[in-house]
């Protein structure tokens, strides 16, 4: 692989002096040694793709981020979204290139070397198996506070919960990859139907001018306010930082958390069938979903309920806007609707993040030498990485075992914590691979091109360098943030030495 600027006319891109540039090649010849099956159909990926941008998040912790800066926030989701849209350009423009990769990760060892690819590779696996035992453990909770809207308490049974779930999710995921995608077509159906209705309700609440009176609402300490449903609630003494600017700019790392994983889709390239005509349809979508799931709930629930209305409860906790629209609008089970999609909303996560735990552990080990990870290598007879996948959610498994002793439960939540901050790093390594790309001779000029990347890619780096930095500025993420860079220092440090002495010591090998 050589690496340079080519020329191409074509885009006008300067990427090197590289004698030639690489031409597209068919994704038949590229699948030669993928073992997997090309399962996932266009509908599959698109909703895969919209269920990434739609989390537990938007759902509960949408009061949160309303009540931090005020409707400017909508401004903040849109920012944010567009630096993610350049991080989905570069991962699919790369995966164009070669749709055979399992994982966008393998640019980075492509790219950067096998050093940081080796410290991608792990890190992202690891981050995947700690985000998959904070939602089991969602899963179990939001459950419980589902029948619990019904006068039924499961406390006690939130281990078989959320081992029944685990089996369920890991059993779709055995059996056939178009069963995943299948799966995942309907838990993003429903969360999208939340969201639409939510967004219908508030179109005729403002049609008729709807008022409500103050109402009691689940989850909220107190009673909030009445109000009459009205744009004016947003644009009324509209201020970019009503609560100070120092709230404005924590917004964004919230709201970047809010995105994460929205990446997932470019682990399914490999099984996707007509990859090159599916997967820049998906990326590109990605902006009018932001806008439409994002931007257009956020304004229907503050057209509805004044964000001031927004109050931190005693506990720590905020209520979730979207039960406070339905309650208002008659909805009785309002809670009991809500969180029945947040459960299938954190189910959808937990088997994506199996899903793609079980890709990357795969990929782990048909680069590794050791005879024992080998065996993780091998596909199974429906073309499925079964014993990447089982382990992985053997790993998840020991969330409840974990949750259920103390000492330990508290190291969790700052592991599981660091780990998200971590993922920073990654996207920081993604952006530089796709650097290197456009500057290599593999640069194909009739592929899937991200443009002004020579700008583009490095304003998306300074951005998740920012998000990192303000995890210094909160209590909340100050132990994170030190976690993830003192994981970055000794892990990272680790792999790009092992790398360095493994080159010497086949040089000194080929010399001898």
């Amino acid at each position: 692989m050589t690496f340079g600027n080519t020329k191409t006319g074509k885009t006008g891109t300067s990427t090197s002096d590289a004698t030639e540039t690489a031409h597209i090649k068919s994704v038949e010849s590229l699948d030669q040694s993928n073992e997997m099956e090309r399962g996932l159909k266009n509908r599959h990926v698109q909703f895969i793709a919209i269920g990434g941008t739609i989390g537990t998040g938007l759902f509960l912790g949408s009061g949160k981020s309303i009540a931090l800066t005020g409707p400017s926030i909508i401004f903040v989701y849109i920012g944010v979204g567009l630096i993610m849209f350049l991080l989905m350009r570069a991962i699919g423009e790369m995966m164009y290139s070669d749709p055979s990769q399992h994982t966008f990760i393998n640019f980075i060892t492509r790219y950067l070397g096998r050093g940081w690819g080796k410290f991608a590779g792990w890190t992202y696996w690891i981050v995947l198996i700690l985000t998959g035992m904070t939602e089991i453990t969602a899963v179990s909770t939001y459950f419980v506070t589902f029948f619990g809207t019904f006068g039924i308490d499961l406390n006690s049974w939130k281990w078989l919960i959320e081992l029944c779930f685990l089996v369920a999710l890991t059993g779709i995921n055995l059996i056939a990859v178009k069963v995943f995608g299948e799966a995942e077509f309907w838990f993003s159906m429903i969360k999208i139907t939340l969201i639409v209705g939510l967004i219908v309700t508030a179109i005729v609440m403002l049609i008729i001018g709807f008022s409500y009176p103050a109402t009691h609402i689940e989850g909220v300490d107190g009673t909030v306010s009445g109000a009459t449903v009205s744009l004016t609630n947003i644009t009324d003494g509209f201020q970019l930082a009503p609560n100070g600017w120092m709230n404005f700019f924590m917004s964004f790392q919230m709201v970047f958390f809010a995105y994460q994983l929205i990446e997932f889709v470019g682990v399914t390239v490999s099984e996707t069938q007509n990859p090159r005509e599916v997967l820049p349809k998906a990326v590109n979508e990605l902006i009018m979903r932001i806008l439409i799931f994002y931007v257009g709930a956020l304004i229907a629930i503050m057209a509805i309920v004044p964000w001031r209305n927004f109050h931190e409860n005693s506990d720590g906790s905020f209520g979730s806007p979207f039960i406070m629209v339905f309650k208002y609008a008659g909805l009785d089970w309002a809670a009991a609707l809500v969180f029945f999609v947040v459960i299938t909303a954190a189910a959808s996560a937990l088997n994506s993040l199996i899903y793609s735990a079980g890709r990357h552990l795969y990929q782990l080990a048909s680069d590794s030498e050791s005879p024992a990870m080998a065996r993780l290598a091998e596909v199974s007879e429906h073309k499925v990485p079964a014993k990447a996948i089982v382990v992985s959610g053997c790993m998840i498994l020991f969330s409840p075992i974990i949750n259920a002793i103390p000492g330990i439960s508290g190291a969790f939540v700052l592991f599981a914590s660091a780990a998200s901050a971590v993922v920073i790093f990654i996207y920081v390594l993604t952006m530089l691979a796709h650097h290197k790309y456009r500057q290599s001779s593999d640069f194909l000029p009739d592929g899937f091109v991200m443009p002004a990347w020579q700008v583009l890619d490095w304003i998306a780096i300074a951005f998740f360098v920012l998000v990192y930095v303000t995890l210094f500025l909160s209590a909340d993420t100050l132990g994170s943030a030190i976690a993830g860079l003192i994981w970055l220092v000794a892990f990272g440090g680790y792999c790009l030495l092992h790398e360095r002495f493994q080159n010497r010591d086949l040089k000194e090998a080929l010399q001898r």
